[in-house]
């Protein structure tokens, strides 16, 4: 190897990498005859001679060239001792430029000779470790929370090494779990697969522990221990066994034990106010998230803590379930478990216009879940019961804005209103009250919700505004339209007193002292010395 033939290979280097100060780059890639004279100029440097040479003695023998400093630093000595190409004072020196403004440092060059050149040091960016963000199973619990649950579940199975039985297994919920103890059994089912009646320290532990449960929040355990293997949702039927359960540990509900019939609907009615509030998909099904969106899980534990299942207003309240089937009770006049138009007409004391019954019954708000055709079945009522009670609730809201929308395209105008205003001011009439007329009660109206643009109301109008409910009442409720006009103080005084009860909350009360009072006139006529008892009442 001589080294012409050397220099024809050292002609295709970059300019950039003569690193020449006195030039552009860009000088030299615009005139390339400038740089091969350069080129030439610096082969026939004595010092280029030299540094050629001892390159070509280390490659012959063997050493690759610029793993010794001695090389390198031959080389830097080289290039440093090179003389300038120009005379000093010939030229003024450069701007000093930033090495985000200089193109040797816009971009870094990939080519070969930028990579393996000696003349050139690339340096490579230091690889941070990302930790890792996502678990298939759940993120793994701490070590000291881990290490804390197995003591726990050590000194719970210490006395049982063959394994828990349903009964013994409540301890391991509530202390290890968590969770409330009416969910005992459904935890226990989901462990014991076999169905061998026992769950053993090692299974229980597997379910927990190592399938990262207690990293998870409490509405996630609950979903994941409630819905069925293969299902992302909740059904009615899922709720079905911890109600039950809750009826047959619950001290508020002991004296239910001997009645299994009303266990049952004590247990669908809850499950029903359940989905009434919570799933608003109208599906039937309960996503996760709508559980952790809702209150269930609060009313849940609240329920497990508190003797007095009254005081759980939320879904579980005996009282507010004996309101409703009382109610129905009272419609169903045949006792089928269903009711139709002439049964509903009635509730209230006929308070509801036969309109807006006609729109129930067409099932354009919610679709009847009974059998029979034309008639109204006992879920169904209780979702009714709900939205009437309740008008202040978004699916009471959603409820009777479909009924009053005719035309099914959201919004409500002014001919859709008139046309369920007109029965009630034919009901004024009849009953002597001084009628109001349609254009007086729209211009009511529109103050009273302030929607958007005042041609037409929407549901998003209704949900801003509190008193939404008393929007319907004047379309369709005579009586509640009129106590809104009457303005009784007690019942104002009653909602400042405690703004957390609901308007459901606030009439369960006043129907179960009314129900009560009914019953004990009933017992003390067929010769019970029962009295009623004003510390028995629900502590609102």
């Amino acid at each position: 190897m001589d080294i012409d033939a050397l220099a024809g290979d050292i002609t295709s280097l970059d300019p950039e990498l003569l690193q020449l100060p006195e030039l552009s780059p860009f000088a030299l890639k615009a005139s390339p005859q400038i740089a091969d004279d350069l080129f030439s100029q610096w082969l026939s440097l004595p010092q280029t001679g030299r540094l050629v040479k001892s390159l070509i003695d280390e490659a012959s023998s063997g050493i690759t060239i610029g793993t010794h400093g001695n090389s390198l630093s031959a080389n830097a000595a080289g290039i440093n001792s090179l003389p300038s190409m120009f005379q000093a004072g010939s030229t003024p020196p450069l701007s000093p430029r930033s090495s985000s403004g200089s193109p040797r440092f816009s971009k870094p060059k990939t080519s070969p000779s930028s990579l393996g050149s000696p003349l050139k040091l690339v340096s490579e960016p230091v690889r941070e470790a990302i930790p890792q963000f996502y678990f298939q199973n759940g993120r793994p619990p701490p070590n000291g929370l881990k290490e804390q649950c197995l003591s726990k579940i050590d000194e719970l199975f210490s006395s049982h090494m063959d394994g828990l039985q349903v009964q013994e297994f409540k301890a391991v919920t509530k202390e290890v779990c968590k969770l409330p103890t009416f969910l005992s059994s459904a935890i226990f089912r989901k462990i014991d697969t076999g169905c061998s009646g026992v769950v053993t320290r090692d299974a229980f532990i597997r379910y927990w522990v190592d399938g990262n449960m207690m990293t998870m929040d409490t509405a996630t355990q609950v979903f994941k221990i409630l819905k069925q293997p293969h299902c992302n949702y909740l059904s009615q039927v899922d709720f079905k066994p911890v109600l039950l359960e809750l009826v047959a540990i619950h001290p508020g509900l002991e004296f239910l034990h001997g009645t299994p019939e009303f266990q049952e609907r004590y247990a669908e009615t809850v499950i029903y106010r359940i989905f009434y509030y919570i799933s608003r998909s109208g599906t039937g099904r309960l996503t996760l998230r709508e559980l952790k969106r809702g209150n269930l899980i609060a009313a849940m534990q609240h329920a497990d803590e508190e003797e007095d299942i009254n005081k759980v207003l939320r879904y579980f309240s005996y009282e507010h379930f004996y309101v409703i089937y009382c109610k129905f009770w009272e419609l169903d006049t045949d006792h089928d478990f269903f009711i139709d138009k002439e049964n509903l007409i009635r509730y209230g004391n006929h308070a509801l216009t036969y309109r807006i019954v006609d729109r129930i019954f067409s099932q354009v708000p919610r679709k009847f879940t009974g059998k029979v055709e034309g008639k109204m079945g006992y879920e169904d009522f209780v979702y009714f019961m709900l939205s009437e009670e309740d008008k202040s609730c978004e699916p009471s809201l959603e409820y009777w804005f479909k009924c009053i929308d005719l035309d099914g395209n959201g919004v409500l105008t002014r001919n859709e209103l008139q046309f369920f205003y007109e029965e009630q001011l034919h009901r004024m009439e009849c009953m002597a009250q001084e009628p109001v007329l349609f254009e007086d009660i729209l211009c009511q109206i529109v103050d009273m919700i302030g929607p958007e643009k005042e041609d037409y109301f929407t549901l998003k109008d209704l949900k801003g505004c509190k008193l939404s409910g008393n929007f319907f009442n004047i379309l369709f409720n005579l009586n509640k339209f009129i106590a809104f006009e009457s303005r009784d103080p007690f019942l104002i005084r009653q909602e400042r007193e405690d703004p957390s009860l609901t308007e459901w909350d606030r009439f369960a009360h006043r129907e179960y002292i009314r129900l009560s009072m009914e019953e004990d006139g009933e017992n003390a006529s067929n010769g019970s010395v029962e009295v009623w008892d004003e510390s028995l009442e629900a502590p609102f």
